[in-house]
């Protein structure tokens, strides 16, 4: 299924977070987004020309996560966004980060 078209779920603090491999199983469904290390977050690094055009992105991603009631983590500098996607209740990945994440590059791809 498009992940971009799931909704996100409400994640039990009991839940154990996506094994390693799950998680690298979902990635190629969200062009872009890298695993880190530890395979606690998904993140990618967002380029634009400049702050407006950073701004409009964290406010309209903004509105996306809070929507699906699922919050990033973002460093916003001048002409760049980091955006951090990690379950916090679970303190690890679970199929919303990967979901926030294919709704972010959808909206990206609609522009």
């Amino acid at each position: 299924m498009n992940l971009a078209l799931e909704r996100c779920t409400r994640i039990a603090s009991d839940q154990s977070p996506l094994e390693p491999g799950e998680a690298r199983a979902l990635l190629p469904q969200v062009d872009g987004w890298s695993v880190s290390e530890d395979c606690r977050s998904i993140w990618r690094e967002f380029g634009f020309s400049n702050y407006y055009e950073t701004m409009a992105f964290v406010n309209a991603f903004a509105w996306l996560a809070h929507r699906e009631d699922h919050h990033p983590d973002l460093v916003v500098s001048y002409k760049r966004c980091e955006v951090r996607l990690s379950t916090h209740s679970i303190d690890g990945l679970s199929r919303n980060d990967f979901i926030c994440a294919a709704k972010l590059n959808a909206l990206l791809d609609a522009n």
